[in-house]
């Protein structure tokens, strides 16, 4: 074949973009396990802070597998649950076969349409008592926000939350994951069922000492918003569940 023909330099591009193509899907497919152990284990990781078992930090130094171990460890059961409140089908908690109910922005399209919903419940065990964790999934400023939520036995008061995000801005919106102080505003208050909103996230000093309420983030007003939406749809999806 003349390589200075049309031909050959057409024949020659397609072989090239075939063969990256193809290298590409195989290291696609070769680093899915890995990138799904670390999805897997960062969920994880975020639920073991919120119900105070151990800190990010601590989390992120355990790796993978020691994650995994400690969730197994202190999970009592999991399941999901449909709009009603009821159990579906169970989720698998041992160590090799650890299930989560993924697709978190489906799930809140799932609430917002109100049909086909289906809800994870994690209950994990310490020192005797049981706490209840949940997801939440919302809009930021700039993106998706997500995180967990923890509760004590009375499936009332917050034991603790982890927050992230995808793009909320550095040293403002992005302290919902950055800061645990303002995490830390959670533990104790208590989402009121009886109140509109059930949990409120306000401007700083607007609701002073309010049992369900915590003070926003300044200069994050439109993150914290989201935040405080989000928490909310959530709450009221597991409500039927929270009072059976």
């Amino acid at each position: 074949m003349n390589t200075n023909s049309n031909t050959y330099t057409i024949v020659y591009s397609a072989i090239i973009v075939i063969l990256v193509a193809a290298i590409l899907a195989f290291a696609s497919m070769a680093l899915k396990p890995k990138q799904d152990a670390n999805i897997k284990a960062e969920t994880i990781s975020q639920m073991l802070t919120a119900a105070q078992f151990y800190t990010k930090e601590e989390c992120d130094e355990m790796g993978n597998d020691k994650v995994l171990e400690a969730y197994s460890k202190n999970i009592k059961r999991a399941f999901v649950i449909n709009a009603q409140g009821d159990s579906t089908r169970a989720l698998g908690t041992e160590a090799k076969n650890i299930e989560l109910q993924d697709g978190l922005k489906a799930q809140d399209l799932a609430i917002k349409n109100g049909k086909n919903m289906e809800l994870p419940v994690y209950v994990f065990e310490k020192d005797g008592k049981e706490i209840t964790v949940i997801p939440c999934y919302g809009n930021g400023l700039w993106g998706p926000i997500w995180g967990y939520l923890a509760f004590n036995e009375d499936l009332k008061t917050f034991l603790g939350a982890y927050f992230d995000h995808d793009s909320e801005t550095p040293g403002l919106g992005a302290k919902i994951k950055d800061d645990p102080d303002f995490r830390a505003k959670f533990i104790g208050k208590i989402a009121d069922f009886s109140q509109v909103p059930v949990f409120d996230i306000v401007k700083t000093g607007t609701k002073k000492n309010q049992p369900n309420a915590i003070d926003g983030i300044s200069g994050a007003t439109i993150t914290t918003n989201g935040l405080r939406d989000a928490v909310n749809t959530w709450l009221i999806a597991y409500k039927p569940y929270f009072e059976k």
